[in-house]
């Protein structure tokens, strides 16, 4: 029988813990199409999985792991066939039903993207989740107008998985992309990515957020939410937007209707989970080709299974730049 290694995040009373198990294909969940798993990534979300009180997992025993990318070795699906390079994000992935930090995944073929053409396994992870958003983000704002030619687009959360991605997308686009974040010491490596300047969150969000305070970006990513989402919203240009997708600095916004109804700006809701599966391909062929930076390899570094619950921590603690991929087999 069959035996593969997978990271088990288990549950006792209030403490969620995770180790290194062997699994057989007997432990697989419900799906038609059986995947062997060459990388999967970090995301903000996994480390949420290892936290009892953040209710991303509503049952334990499960294998985190919101994102994959790997080879088809089963499947009773007719779209999907033994040999087929594939990825997997989102949708249920890693938070009720077993995810990508494991050997081999049985996933719902619904789910699937197969793998783009002039784009790796490795490189489809080292995008993942937060480089999907990201693009996904840095798309909306395009739909909605946005041109180089318009001004500065600020990237909060610069260091993050999401804001990394989409410095180095905004800039590969030929945007002016300013890039803040709370690591002054990160300055060389947001520059070193696509990032025109480098500002300090200080410089974003002051003590005091007037309802409207000088025009200052064209649009902006923000994957932090909370009062930098308000001070963004407040000094956009008129007619500007941001792209929100994330909550790290907090769900609610301390914000009035007045950029709304005198300037004209526009709040665009990203959402990576349940994105229909047409603007999902259609991003993902994006992200394969102009949305694709030349400096990928400096974005992303590569850890073992054995090395993950570390970097679930530290994911946490703000401690992870750019993004990490998870090793687990060619």
């Amino acid at each position: 029988m069959m035996t593969f290694r997978a990271l088990l995040a288990t549950k006792q009373e209030e403490n969620v813990t995770t180790e290194i198990v062997n699994r057989t294909e007997a432990d697989l969940p419900e799906g038609d199409v059986t995947v062997k798993v060459a990388y999967s990534s970090v995301n903000y979300k996994d480390g949420l999985a290892t936290v009892s009180k953040s209710k991303v997992v509503p049952q334990y025993p499960i294998v985190p792991g919101i994102d994959l990318a790997g080879t088809v070795v089963d499947s009773s699906n007719e779209r999907y066939e033994e040999g087929d390079q594939v990825i997997v994000t989102s949708y249920e992935l890693g938070v009720s039903h077993d995810g990508g930090f494991s050997e081999y995944a049985r996933v719902n073929s619904d789910w699937i993207v197969p793998l783009p053409e002039g784009m790796t396994l490795k490189e489809a992870m080292t995008f993942g989740t937060a480089g999907f958003t990201a693009a996904l983000s840095v798309h909306k704002l395009e739909q909605n107008g946005l041109t180089p030619e318009d001004g500065p687009v600020l990237v909060q959360g610069a260091t993050g998985g999401v804001g990394s991605m989409a410095v180095a997308m905004l800039s590969k686009r030929g945007f002016n992309v300013v890039a803040s974040t709370g690591k002054e010491s990160e300055a060389d490596f947001l520059r070193s990515i696509g990032a025109s300047d480098v500002i300090g969150r200080e410089d974003v969000t002051p003590e005091k957020v007037k309802p409207l305070q000088k025009q200052t970006w064209a649009a902006a990513v923000d994957p932090v939410g909370g009062k930098p989402l308000a001070s963004v919203l407040s000094s956009l240009k008129y007619g500007g937007a941001v792209a929100v997708s994330g909550l790290t600095a907090g769900v609610e916004i301390p914000t009035t209707v007045m950029p709304f109804i005198l300037r004209g700006v526009d709040l665009l809701g990203v959402d990576s989970v349940y994105c229909p599966m047409e603007t999902r391909k259609k991003v993902w062929q994006r992200i394969a080709t102009d949305l694709k930076p030349n400096q990928l390899n400096t974005i992303e570094r590569e850890i073992s299974l054995e090395e993950l619950p570390h970097t679930l921590s530290d994911i946490l603690q703000s401690n992870v730049k750019g993004r990490t991929i998870v090793t687990l087999g060619e």
